[in-house]
This record gives C-alpha cells, sequence and structure tokens, in this order.
C-alpha cells in the first residue's frame, strides 16, 4: 500500500478559534487575580510592623548586653540604629548597629505608601539599664507607641523597654 501520497500535508499552528479563546481566558484570570495582588501591600505592612518589632528588640537587648546606649532613630520611614563607644557614654557615636539580619538601615520601609510614626518623637535611646528614654542621659523615660500604616500599634514601655 501507498503511504498517504495523495493527502497534502496539514499546516502546523493553532486556529483563530484558539487563540482568541486564549485570549478571552487569560483575560478572565487577570480580572479575577488583580484584586488579590492588591492585598500584597497588607503583607508588607505586616512585615515592616513585624521588621521594626524585631528591630528594636535587637536595640533594648544590644544595650543591655553590650552596656551601652543604643540610639534608634525612626525618621525618614525607616529604622537607623547607633551605639555608644564606651559605657557611661552620653552619645551614641561608635557608629551604625546592624539590625537583628545585619543590614542597614536596621529596617525600611518596603515603599512609600508604608509610613512610620512614633510618638512622643522620632529618637529613642536604650539604656543599659533596659529602659527607654527620649533623652541620651536617661533622665526622661518615656513610653513609645509608633503607627506603622493600617497596623495595630507598637508600644515600646520605657520603664522595661519591652517592644510589643
Amino acid at each position: 500500500m501507498a503511504s498517504g501520497h495523495g493527502r497534502a500535508a496539514s499546516a502546523a499552528g493553532f486556529t483563530m478559534v484558539e487563540l482568541v479563546l486564549v485570549i478571552v481566558l487569560v483575560g478572565i484570570l487577570a480580572f479575577a487575580a488583580l484584586p488579590r495582588m492588591e492585598s500584597g501591600q497588607l503583607f508588607r505592612q505586616v512585615a515592616f510592623r513585624d521588621q521594626v518589632v524585631a528591630t528594636l528588640r535587637h536595640a533594648q537587648k544590644t544595650a543591655v548586653s553590650h552596656r551601652r546606649l543604643v540610639c534608634a532613630d525612626l525618621s525618614g520611614n525607616q529604622v537607623n540604629l547607633t551605639v555608644a563607644a564606651n559605657f557611661g557614654d552620653a552619645a551614641c557615636g561608635a557608629g551604625p548597629l546592624p539590625g537583628p539580619d545585619g543590614r542597614l538601615p536596621a529596617a525600611v520601609t518596603p515603599n512609600a505608601a508604608i509610613t512610620l510614626a512614633a510618638v512622643p518623637g522620632s529618637l529613642l535611646f536604650f539604656q543599659p539599664s533596659g529602659s527607654v528614654t527620649t533623652d541620651a542621659a536617661g533622665t526622661a523615660t518615656a513610653t513609645f507607641q509608633l503607627t506603622v500604616t493600617d497596623q495595630a500599634p507598637i508600644q515600646v514601655f520605657g520603664a522595661t523597654g519591652h517592644v510589643e
């Protein structure tokens, strides 16, 4: 028997119906998935809040364990830590202190839509005793409240240095 010489080879490719069907399906999936992708902002906010909490706990533990003043600057939507050179120093001048993950700055917002605000001020001084004050000398113990966009506030208790 002869093998298919009389029949023309069919053209390879997709039909117009198949292409239109794929485009319609991709459009429907994009329409359904787009709102879910916007919820990623919430995950970034939660992650940044957790990063700030970890950084402040790291600052408090470093102050106590090294018996040195640790300063946390919360301005510019990021957290920068610095440490005093010696025990008893009234200023943080020894240089930057990396965050718990080893990065500088210790914590930074993932995008401009997420903000960080601190009350009563943007400078926290973690004393070697474990307390948190509004001044480097350690005379004004204060409880700080930090807020990250659309998240529960972060409390830093002055007398104990506890961060929650």
